[in-house]
């Protein structure tokens, strides 16, 4: 009986080591922080439709600071260590001077015109879950140096706080800024890797959180009270939401005969077949049942991640 008992923990918790090895973890990018990039002059200006908006210059930043590149190469080696999938801000860089075809505006066929911010499409280039930002200070008191620092987990769809952690290391002679870092961050690590998983297991379970904005060109013949086989447009579509949602999870926060804001919208992690899914792939799905069941066109456009706009009436 004994031996029995002993074989059957045995697999029970072999079965367990498996599963948490198997464990999907988020896909996370280093950038430096906001603090960090306008502290040391690192920030652009952005047109964004007639507004001035000052943003990171990330790029400047990866070619000008031989520190930025020491500390987001400890960081990397650090998270690596503990199995976090990393995504390389330089190279999404590159990538991103390389891909002609992302700008940093559309339009629609009959010209108007959607704003996309350099940061938003860097996202899209990147596609990682989360964002971590990082900012430091190196204290001088005499021969000896010591760091602060503050790193903040960022969901890269809904820019929300999801995990954080500061602190400030112990006091050493002769340091260099790797050694530093290490030893102000590394007892803080594993805690604030610990609530990047939980986040991710959440989403995992209970979908990733996305917003959802519906509204119609001018050219279109009708509105979103224009009825369709019985029922209002408007209808059709919070009906197609409610049925691809995670549980029917969302918010309607606004509704009218031109636009309709969907928010706190769940949408699934993974498809049937394991495939990440993310906000554009999703919203395709409401644009072909549009087209296909009730013949109205529409056009996706994508703030950032998770911020998606369906305009009805063209593409």
């Amino acid at each position: 009986m004994m031996k029995r008992l002993t074989i059957l923990l045995a697999i029970c918790i072999s079965c367990s080591l498996t599963a948490f090895s198997q464990a999907k973890k988020p896909t996370i990018m280093v950038v430096p922080s906001d603090l960090w990039c306008n502290t040391n002059g690192y920030m652009m200006q952005f047109d964004n439709q007639g507004t001035t908006v000052k943003l990171p210059d990330y790029k400047r930043a990866v070619q000008s600071s031989s520190e930025l590149m020491v500390v987001v190469s400890k960081i990397n080696e650090l998270m690596t260590d503990r199995g976090f999938p990393l995504k390389n801000l330089e190279s999404s860089l590159k990538t991103l001077e390389m891909d002609a075809a992302e700008t940093a505006m559309s339009s629609s066929k009959s010209g108007s015109e959607v704003s996309e911010s350099p940061i938003d499409m860097l996202k899209n280039i990147a596609r990682a879950d989360i964002w971590m930002q990082i900012s430091w200070t190196v204290n001088n008191v005499g021969p000896r140096k010591s760091i602060t620092f503050v790193l903040q987990g960022l969901d890269a769809y809904t820019d929300k706080q999801i995990a954080g952690a500061s602190g400030t290391g112990n006091q050493l002679i002769g340091a260099e800024l790797p050694v530093m870092l290490e030893a102000a961050v590394l007892s803080h690590l594993d805690n604030f890797n610990s609530q990047l998983q939980g986040h991710f297991d959440d989403l995992f379970t209970n979908g990733r959180e996305i917003s959802l904005r519906i509204r119609k060109w001018d050219s279109f013949d009708g509105d979103l009270e224009t009825e369709y086989e019985g029922d209002e447009l408007g209808y059709h579509i919070e009906n197609w939401v409610s049925d691809n949602t995670v549980e029917g999870r969302f918010n309607t926060s606004d509704a009218s005969e031109n636009r309709m804001i969907f928010e706190q919208v769940r949408i699934p992690l993974y498809d049937q077949n394991n495939r990440a899914v993310d906000a554009r792939g999703w919203v395709r799905g409401l644009q072909k049942y549009l087209r296909e069941r009730f013949g109205v066109e529409s056009k996706i456009s994508m703030r950032g991640l998770g911020q998606a706009t369906l305009t009805i009436g063209e593409k």
